[in-house]
């Protein structure tokens, strides 16, 4: 269930079996193809996919770091197969606390459907201020670019 007040959700049915989005999800090799909006690059410094490991990207912008970047550390709080990945910006690799640019919690969760899969992806933010700061920084078409790209690759697998 999504607070409305502080949390931005996408939910679609896409037209790949769970099996090849969680594979999609699994290796970071795949990963790095569709985590953020091309032309936007993504490098994946950190990926220890269990509850307690270490999630680190870096995306870069096409014109490079000197016209934007991301630098996102964080940690995988569930890696349930097949079913749910959590991940969040404000702890660390070693439950150590983070400072980060956008504190958030990212839940992605994997349920079968009819024609694929239904892929709900839901950010939790600290506070209403942190929610519609990501809101009006593109969350929507961000992240909705991300989840059809992820839809596209595992498709293809």
């Amino acid at each position: 269930m999504s607070d409305g007040k502080l949390d931005l959700e996408i939910v679609r049915v896409l037209k790949a079996p769970r099996a090849k989005l969680w594979k999609a999800w699994s290796d970071p090799a795949i990963l790095k193809e569709w985590w953020c909006p091309k032309p936007w690059v993504t490098e994946v410094k950190a990926f220890d996919f269990r509850s307690g490991g270490a999630f680190h990207t870096y995306m870069t912008a096409p014109e490079g770091p000197a016209g934007g970047d991301s630098d996102n550390p964080g940690l995988f709080l569930d890696v349930t197969p097949m079913e749910r990945i959590v991940w969040t910006s404000v702890l660390v690799e070693g439950w150590r606390p983070a400072t980060s640019w956008l504190p958030m919690t990212g839940v992605f969760l994997l349920e079968d459907a009819p024609g694929g899969t239904r892929f709900t992806a839901r950010c939790l933010h600290l506070d209403e201020a942190g929610c519609t700061k990501h809101k009006e920084m593109g969350f929507f078409e961000g992240w909705g670019i991300m989840v059809d790209q992820l839809g596209e690759v595992a498709a293809a697998l």
